[in-house]
């Protein structure tokens, strides 16, 4: 087999039993843990290494290792990382995850709302997938298409890794509020050994309600060529609430349900093919192409749960679910290039999104919208990110980050086959950084990012551009202390319209809206060592502020005389607010020891609009309503707990893990429910268990117990709380989360 220059499924510290620290991994030889592979594209860029003083000849050795290592060791499971916490793939593997929440709620600042199929929303320190920067292999996925669904719509089980930038920390990646980087699977690191050809059979049943299938086929078809063929089925079923009862704002069970939230009911299917060729040992080739399509009867807003799906039926006397189809076609293209002292990543991509929907039941209600609605978006780009190593100079040594980044997003509207409108923006950037180690200790990091976002939209045909600077310091107090201050600059211009109800078409045009810049600041502490009877401990702690200018909010009141209460039903578009602050931290507490690995996280973020006051081309008094008014999405401080232990002898793995989120208070917000936005706080326990017997190479059995004690909640970055509205009444705005759940998951590797 030829060298490669992927980067490995199993990071080096993985393999070394470390953690990741906010921002390096500390070893305890004295040096810094490199990062796997010659680009590691996480969360914090390459800011991840106190130092570099490696030669090329040391990183290529360790490659080998790893390489080698990796073809005893064959997992099906997806590696988590992020600034702060690092899980490898078996320690992912035994959750059995079907939902990317599964995956990232156990990431301090981090959490996924939505459980409808088509509503996984993630957020980072409160604010949505519209503020983060989201990919799958360098594809870029932020489509706005419907306010009553995620952003995103994957599959866990298709993923190898998910690196997560919780907040901005660098000019590398575009985004607000941090970026979330999804990376599918290779053939090369699944291949065992000498093995030529393998595959994989799985299936999955949940009690509560669901159960799938997946086949995968891999191989190396020439000593250079190398390919993945990959297939996963979904039936997806209703599942019932935690104490299997859906109750109203009042507690009382509401009439004519029976414990299911009708309109989950449907047919997942992600199909994935990929060829990778070794050019040469130090170039490499990728071309893939993944299908995702979900589709089947669902409820007419995903987010805000059955109690208001059944009020608005009832009252309109029209259908509760609608015939519903999602489908999503990437195409990337991918060069990799290992030269002496530089690598090179070059990505091409096509992702095209569609929404589709039968309203014609609508007919006896109104007969204009009785129709078939179509939304489509397509991001077309090109991005490029290259690091160059410079050896001793003036007693510094610089790493040169680099890139270009262009996006291309299209938007159409189509009602009965008709094109009725379409947008497109256009967002190209340039960004350089350095990494400067004066010595062992102490390392600078500026950068430098320009930004341009041209946007033709009904809200505004403009040009916008930017730019940013970052800088940040690290010292190294000692071979296991490490302290990092740093601050970027933000930018971010108006969006396109959501797609799925007009593209723009009922917007209101606001040509005078600005941009949205702003500052995050974070400082951080990082301790790593063999201490208190631990193989590794490992703790930390950021400390966050997030400064975001020119808020722009999409339901601003359109100027009148007199002004228009927030909480009217009102003329509304899209402009910029006042100054949004988002201000809290992250901490950990790690404990490896033999087979016993627990992890302690707590997270806390707070939001608070500074309303504008004076302001040039709008009545304010539009907007000081909204002053002291937190994003909506804001999230209870929330304390988490994994512990995992291996019990050797029998060749069984443990695993626990709770969440514990608190209460949150009312208070004015942004786009919340308008009569009781408070947000109750809850305890979930999850409980699994994976074997793989010795005895029975390839084979794994998982079994586990989602929601233990069969809580009746709903996570707090989703649709919750009391609105009113004037015909339908009252509105509880609750999107169930599943109760108790039982699950099973068989898999043979061959």
């Amino acid at each position: 087999m030829s060298s490669r220059i992927n980067i490995p499924s199993l990071s080096l510290a993985a393999c070394l039993g470390l953690a990741a620290t906010p921002f390096a991994l500390l070893a305890s030889d004295n040096t810094t843990a490199q990062q796997s592979g010659p680009i590691e594209q996480t969360g914090a860029g390459d800011q991840n290494l106190v130092s570099e003083n490696v030669n090329k000849q040391a990183e290529n050795d360790t490659q080998k290792d790893i390489e080698s290592l990796q073809k005893n060791v064959v997992v099906w499971g997806t590696r988590i990382s992020s600034n702060s916490v690092y899980m490898d793939g078996e320690s992912m593997a035994i959750r059995q995850a079907d939902h990317i929440s599964d995956l990232l709620r156990a990431i301090p600042g981090v959490d996924v709302g939505g459980a409808h199929s088509l509503n996984q929303r993630i957020t980072i320190r409160s604010m949505d997938d519209k503020d983060l920067r989201i990919t799958i292999d360098g594809a870029n996925q932020n489509t706005y298409m419907y306010h009553h669904m995620g952003n995103l719509q994957i599959h866990a089980d298709i993923l190898k890794s998910v690196d997560v930038e919780v907040g901005k920390n660098s000019v590398i990646n575009g985004g607000l509020g941090g970026s979330v980087r999804f990376e599918t699977r290779d053939a090369q690191e699944l291949l065992a050994g000498e093995q030529r050809f393998g595959g994989r059979l799985q299936a999955s049943y949940n009690d509560n309600a669901s159960q799938s299938y997946a086949l995968s086929g891999y191989g190396q078809l020439t000593e250079n060529l190398d390919f993945l063929a990959y297939y996963n089925s979904v039936d997806k079923d209703n599942f019932t609430v935690g104490g299997g009862k859906i109750l109203d704002a009042d507690g009382n069970v509401i009439d004519g349900t029976n414990g299911e939230v009708t309109g989950l009911k449907g047919d997942l299917d992600d199909a994935l093919i990929k060829l990778g060729y070794d050019i040469t040992p130090y170039q490499r080739i990728k071309l893939g192409y993944e299908a995702y399509n979900d589709e089947g009867n669902y409820s007419y807003r995903p987010d805000m749960g059955l109690a208001t799906d059944r009020a608005i039926a009832d009252a309109l006397n029209i259908p509760l679910t609608y015939p519903t189809k999602f489908s999503r076609d990437t195409l990337t293209l991918n060069y990799d290039i290992d030269l002496d002292n530089s690598q090179l990543k070059f990505a091409l991509f096509q992702n095209d999104s569609v929404m589709w929907r039968d309203e014609t039941g609508l007919e006896s209600w109104y007969p204009a919208y009785a129709v078939i609605n179509e939304g489509e978006a397509t991001n077309t780009g090109f991005n490029m990110i290259g690091v160059t190593t410079i050896g001793d100079i003036s007693s510094m040594n610089h790493k040169l980050t680099y890139g270009v980044d262009v996006i291309q997003y299209d938007t159409r509207y189509i009602v009965d086959t008709v094109e009725k409108a379409s947008e497109d923006a256009r967002s190209s950037a340039v960004y350089l950084q350095d990494t400067l180690s004066f010595n062992r200790h102490f390392t600078i990091i500026p950068g430098v990012r320009y930004e341009q976002y041209k946007i033709d939209s009904t809200v505004v045909n403009d040009t916008f551009s930017d730019v940013t600077f970052a800088l940040a310091a690290e010292y190294a107090a000692t071979d296991s202390l490490l302290f990092k201050l740093g601050s970027t600059q933000l930018f971010k211009g108006p969006e396109i319209g959501e797609i799925f109800v007009g593209a723009g078409l009922h917007d209101t045009a606001n040509p005078e809206i600005e941009a949205e810049t702003g500052v995050n600041t974070e400082f951080s502490v990082a301790y790593q060592a063999a201490v208190m009877g631990a193989d590794n401990f490992r703790s930390g702690v950021t400390f966050f502020r997030t400064d975001i200018d020119n808020y722009i909010y999409d339901h601003a009141n359109v100027p009148t005389d007199p002004p228009c209460s927030v909480r009217q039903r009102c003329a509304s578009w899209k402009d910029n607010v006042g100054d949004m602050t988002v201000d809290g931290f992250e901490a950990y507490v790690g404990y490896l020891r033999g087979n016993l690995d627990l992890l302690l996280t707590y997270s806390k973020a707070d939001s608070e609009l500074a309303a504008f006051a004076d302001y040039t081309h709008a009545d304010t008094a539009n907007f000081l309503s909204l002053d002291g008014a937190r994003i909506d999405r804001q999230q209870g401080d929330t304390v988490s707990f994994n512990l995992d232990y291996e019990l050797e002898p029998v060749d069984l793995t443990l695993h626990w893990d709770f969440m514990l989120v608190d209460d949150v208070e009312a208070a004015p917000d942004l786009d919340g429910a308008t009569q009781k936005n408070a947000k109750d706080g809850y305890k979930i326990h999850n409980v699994s268990a994976r074997w793989l017997p010795e005895t029975a190479e390839g084979l794994s059995v998982a079994f586990g117990v989602d929601n233990l004690f069969d809580e009746f909640y709903a996570s707090q970055s989703s649709r919750t709380g009391v609105s009113f509205h004037p015909r339908f009444g009252q509105l509880y705005l609750m999107d169930y989360e599943p109760g108790r759940n039982i699950k099973m998951t068989v898999a043979y590797e061959f």
